[in-house]
């Protein structure tokens, strides 16, 4: 049991608490700070720096996930159809990102736009019948305005052309088809996050690495925060109107200590993974593009194989994976003890059920767990033929901790989305889940403030948001003009052009 060493210093209090310096309280924080310059902003990360779990790029967060390469967000129904409601709905989503992006470099809440690099986004499949499934895909999202650049092709010629690594090597006779759109991007979020808080900080904000949030508890209508500082073991109280637990995998155990009645019922079932890094600068320069392949037979949407280029820190990588992990923390920085723990008299049905359902990804996770580097390297050879391994280093990806809730019909379900939970009366509010997660931050950010704080948002809020977000209250996709003024005016500004 560990011993909490009583404070030595006065209670701290804020409008606002955030917990966790990732990219979710990072956009909330320079939301609020713009929308109510006013209001006192404390931020407590447990890490030494902003970015470091989820958010870092390293760590597998969405790196411009905007449903253009990604091919979970379209699967075929059982009669072979494809429905692109919910790729559009992922890509407007981005868009609003893309605009407070383009917003926090105008107004310098971010150092230049190096946090954001042009990439083409391509899907690539193998066989008759995925080719057969991404030609529908195509006829499907092809004529929406936000996918109106999508290209298809079956000639490996041309595929050799948008992506070299991709077809040298390929047996000539083997059924293949890719789609790309050109105008894909991809985001440092680890670097977009650390600027954000920085900015932050700067305007006033109190931002606080090396604090642990150990426990909260209500305190009138607002929140008592009991606080660690790691480095003197000091535990102060933090008192809060609101707070946000932006915790990543530590959003779960933290609003249940909240005791709100809005987290019965959830649980969390970690997914951990691996990337291999290619080390080779000469391979590292013939590929630029972000390609997405498709999920084997039980794995979760984030498993979907992807050969990435990637922008970190200024310097162009490459990442084959993921493959898939199991592990029981909630987080790479703690410990195994997160998922036993978590477990609550309200959550065990619905974690059981999902057991009983998903053995098909109990499998899936077992046999990726047991498998060889050399069979890593086979997997990496499917999308890049002429691969050696020895040029490819194993990294261990981020912890994902997917959503399990309860559900009237099976008992529990797993989610493979996000989950924003919010107390009745609007004091607290956390995120938990996993994809499309980053990318869309601003659009889930500007969700939350509206159903906490419905009376400022009615009185002047949404007016302030139409000076982030031009496009505010409208769907790009149902008007082609205002999206090609917004695309062109966030190209500039971001130098995608």
């Amino acid at each position: 049991m560990e011993f909490l060493v009583p404070s030595q210093t006065s209670t701290e209090s804020f409008d606002v608490v955030l917990i966790g310096a990732g990219i979710m309280s990072a956009t909330l924080g320079t939301l609020i700070n713009q929308l109510e310059p006013t209001w006192s902003i404390g931020l407590y990360e447990n890490l030494d720096k902003a970015g470091l779990e989820s958010s870092s790029p390293w760590n597998n967060a969405g790196t411009g996930h905007s449903a253009l390469c990604e091919l979970n967000y379209t699967a075929a129904k059982a009669d072979g159809s494809v429905d692109p409601a919910k790729a559009i709905g992922i890509n407007e989503q981005y868009q609003i990102s893309r605009q407070f992006f383009s917003w926090a470099v105008e107004n310098k809440r971010v150092e230049g736009n190096g946090f954001i690099n042009p990439l083409p986004h391509m899907s690539f499949v193998i066989g008759e019948d995925h080719s057969k499934y991404l030609k529908t895909r195509y006829e499907a999202l092809k004529p929406n305005t936000l996918f109106d650049e999508l290209e298809i092709t079956n000639d490996l010629d041309t595929i050799n052309e948008w992506t070299p690594l991709v077809a040298k090597g390929r047996d000539q006779s083997q059924k293949v088809a890719a789609s790309r759109v050109v105008s894909g991007t991809d985001v440092d979020f680890g670097r977009l996050t650390a600027d954000l808080t920085n900015s932050l900080g700067a305007a006033g904000a109190s931002i606080n690495f090396g604090h642990k949030v150990k426990n909260l508890k209500r305190d009138g209508a607002g929140w008592e925060l009991t606080i660690k500082d790691n480095a003197s073991g000091a535990v102060k109280t933090v008192k809060a109107k609101f707070v946000f637990v932006g915790a990543g995998g530590g959003a779960l155990p933290l609003l249940q200590k909240s005791g709100i009645d809005e987290i019965k019922g959830f649980g969390g079932f970690p997914v951990s993974g691996q990337f291999l890094r290619c080390t080779d600068e000469t391979i590292i320069n013939q590929h630029h593009a972000k390609v997405y392949g498709q999920a084997s037979v039980g794995a979760p949407p984030m498993s979907v194989p992807h050969l990435d280029t990637r922008f970190v820190d200024g310097k162009r990588s490459l990442m084959f994976g993921p493959y898939a992990g199991f592990s029981m923390n909630f987080l790479k920085s703690t410990g195994q003890m997160d998922l036993p723990l978590s477990l609550r008299p309200h959550n065990i049905i619905p974690m059981l059920a999902v057991a009983k359902d998903n053995m098909s990804l109990t499998t899936y996770l077992i046999k990726e767990v047991l498998k060889s580097r050399a069979k890593k390297d086979l997997s990496l050879a499917e999308y890049f033929p002429e691969a050696d391994g020895s040029k490819w280093e194993l990294i261990t990806a981020g912890q994902r901790v997917q959503v399990i809730k309860k559900d009237a019909k099976k008992g529990g379900v797993l989610q493979f989305g996000t989950e924003v939970i919010t107390s009745s009366d609007g004091s607290i509010s956390g995120l938990l889940g996993a994809s499309p997660g980053a990318s869309t931050a601003t659009p889930i950010m500007i969700g939350l403030l509206s159903r906490c704080f419905p009376k400022e948002f009615a009185g002047g809020w949404e007016t302030k948001l139409k000076d982030i977000i031009p496009s505010y209250g409208q769907k790009l996709n149902d008007n082609p003009a205002l999206y090609a003024e917004v695309k062109a005016a966030t190209d500039k500004t971001l130098g995608l052009n």
